[in-house]
């Protein structure tokens, strides 16, 4: 290798960790600006936007708890985020199963349509989701803004599933068959605990996106003691247009349960994400 080859080497691996430091920083900037700024009071942010807190407080803590319902709109979001992650998981591994592992007529079509579905974005279908809503009466209840939660998250959670239980030998399970496992034997007692890394992965990304929701939950849960988290955080910033740090506060608390989410599942989620990837 020539002198030039080795500094042309070099150079590619300190290009390439400045990018990933660069991509780094920019990933974790708007979490440092929230986590100062909840700390600060109108004044200091107002003077010092992104530096640390001279003084750090906690007052923002308490205008975010006390002054929007902090913990109805805790619990709302806890109901809405377990009862969709959960039915959405149990329908998405059934649904999965059967894709990769059964054959019955139209399952290419069936998969590639249910496929399409995940470019489709929820903005497009608020209107006629909300007419239909109406119609059966389930605006403004758990089980209907559940419902559509469900239907959204299906498409990506089947695709997830389906190509984990692909990588899965079938000598596996024709082992189990040949034992007299039936289909659904083979499911529980040989897929399913085979697909923790998918199962936790599946659950983190669509808890977080749950979690996070705004314009589902702002337009199918109006009752005022029905909204969720994310919206009563938006309805204290429009109320105190200037009072970010209290926004910021709110904010802050409401990561925390997503946080702890993926600390507990971090030892499979990248797994999950690859899983499939290859063969």
């Amino acid at each position: 290798m020539t002198a030039a080859d080795r500094i042309g080497r070099w150079v590619g691996i300190f290009v390439r960790q400045a990018i990933v430091i660069l991509a780094t920083l920019l990933s974790l900037f708007p979490v440092y600006f929230m986590a100062v700024s909840a700390f600060k009071t109108k004044s200091e942010y107002i003077a010092n936007k992104w530096g640390l807190p001279l003084a750090p407080i906690l007052d923002n803590f308490s205008t975010a708890f006390a002054g929007e319902k902090f913990f109805i709109r805790f619990i709302n979001s806890t109901v809405l985020t377990v009862g969709s992650v959960s039915i959405s998981l149990i329908i998405a591994c059934l649904a999965a199963y059967a894709f990769a592992r059964m054959g019955f007529p139209g399952k290419r079509t069936l998969f590639n349509v249910l496929l399409s579905l995940m470019v489709v974005p929820p903005v497009v279908m608020v209107v006629p989701l909300f007419v239909s809503m109406v119609r059966l009466k389930m605006v403004n209840t758990y089980h209907g803004t559940t419902l559509i939660y469900v239907g959204l998250l299906l498409p990506f959670s089947v695709y997830l599933m389906t190509n984990f239980f692909r990588t899965v030998p079938r000598e596996i399970t024709e082992a189990a068959r040949i034992d007299g496992a039936s289909n659904f034997g083979v499911f529980w007692r040989i897929m399913m605990p085979l697909s923790a890394p998918a199962v936790i992965t599946l659950i983190v990304v669509n808890a977080l996106w749950v979690w996070n929701e705004l314009l589902i939950a702002l337009v199918f849960m109006q009752k005022d003691e029905l909204k969720t988290l994310m919206v009563g955080i938006t309805a204290l910033r429009s109320k105190n247009y200037v009072d970010i740090p209290a926004t910021m506060a709110g904010l802050l608390i409401a990561t925390i349960p997503i946080v702890v989410l993926y600390m507990f599942g971090q030892k499979y989620f990248i797994r999950g994400l690859v899983s499939g990837a290859v063969k």
